[in-house]
């Protein structure tokens, strides 16, 4: 079946079908292999793009940048400080101004709906580098990963998230599952369980795939036989007043060496979205600790064990986020 995604927004993949997703990473594949081999010819010579920050970021920008630059197109970076959407222009009239100068809008920040509106108003195609509610192009690039490292498909995949289970990755994850049929474990604790309306949309697109998505607080249950385990700060920007109880109850579910071996499983891989906090050389784990309260998520022996791909998957943030552009714009 051909797939023509040209002047489509990817605001979330629950908006994708199985066949367009597959595409995405198989043109992703197709690129990274082009890039390596220095055997492809740029496919967004003419186009600019915006990215538009309202949150910070590190792999998200430079992925997009460096995907953008490579395929030849031109970039802009507006943070909230350098430009006026939602102080004195409104975030509609942005939209229509930006949408003329620009062949795309990419969009990191708080409230699905700012990327919504950005979509609607834009008349180009609008990428979401991260809301509150979901991460697609994060998305991409674990599975990807996953196809890279574990030697079977997606769909016979086990894959366990543990922590915060209620976050946009989790969401983001759960939606991916349903649309490649991954068998996906949420797994931390009931005080911090996903949106059931999340969860039931999740499952009902999965239905299509064979998704298998769980909910669980049973460490042992959730992990056994996995392919790979997966987890996130668990505090994201702007929650940082909450790390004392999340660490209460969140360090039962902190990825370890001896989780990892729980899994049963010698090939497991670890993922990670970055930043970890898996060791103290960063100011905000020094200054937690010293109060009492450790906030790694992964200890640093796991982190650092052969079973981590995190930076081979932190990698491929640009080489599918360079199909999503490729496959929106061109």
């Amino acid at each position: 079946m051909t797939v023509n995604l040209k002047g489509r927004s990817l605001l979330t993949l629950m908006d994708f079908s199985p066949a367009e997703v597959r595409h995405l990473l198989d043109l992703a594949r197709d690129l990274k292999a082009k890039k390596r081999q220095g055997s492809y010819s740029p496919l967004l010579q003419g186009k600019n793009i915006v990215l538009l920050f309202e949150k910070t970021s590190t792999r998200t920008r430079c992925a997009f940048e460096v995907a953008a630059l490579d395929e030849g197109a031109h970039v802009t970076f507006l943070d909230s400080a350098s430009s006026q959407v939602g102080k004195k222009e409104s975030l509609e009239d942005s939209a229509k101004v930006l949408g003329r100068f620009y062949d795309g809008i990419e969009y990191r920040g708080y409230k699905q709906e700012v990327v919504e509106a950005l979509a609607r108003h834009g008349g180009v195609p609008v990428w979401n580098g991260l809301t509150d509610t979901d991460h697609p192009t994060q998305i991409l690039a674990d599975f990807l990963t996953l196809e890279e490292h574990v030697a079977k498909p997606l769909s016979a995949m086990k894959l366990v998230f543990c922590g915060d289970i209620r976050n946009n990755m989790s969401y983001a994850l759960m939606y991916g599952a349903a649309k490649t049929g991954l068998h996906l474990v949420v797994l931390g604790p009931k005080e911090l369980a996903p949106d059931p309306a999340v969860l039931a949309a999740a499952r009902a697109a999965g239905q299509e795939t064979g998704a298998v998505i769980e909910v669980t607080d049973d460490v042992a249950a959730a992990v056994a036989g996995a392919d790979a385990l997966y987890t996130d700060v668990w505090a994201s920007m702007g929650e940082e007043d909450q790390i004392p109880e999340r660490v209460r109850l969140l360090t039962p579910f902190q990825v370890t060496l001896g989780m990892l071996q729980q899994t049963g499983n010698p090939a497991v891989k670890f993922l990670h979205c970055l930043p970890a906090f898996h060791d103290f050389e960063t100011k905000l784990a020094r200054e937690q600790m010293a109060l009492g309260h450790d906030i790694r998520e992964v200890t640093d022996e796991a982190f650092r064990s052969a079973h981590s791909v995190v930076f081979d998957q932190a990698e491929n943030r640009m080489h599918t986020i360079k199909a999503v552009l490729v496959a929106t714009l061109v």
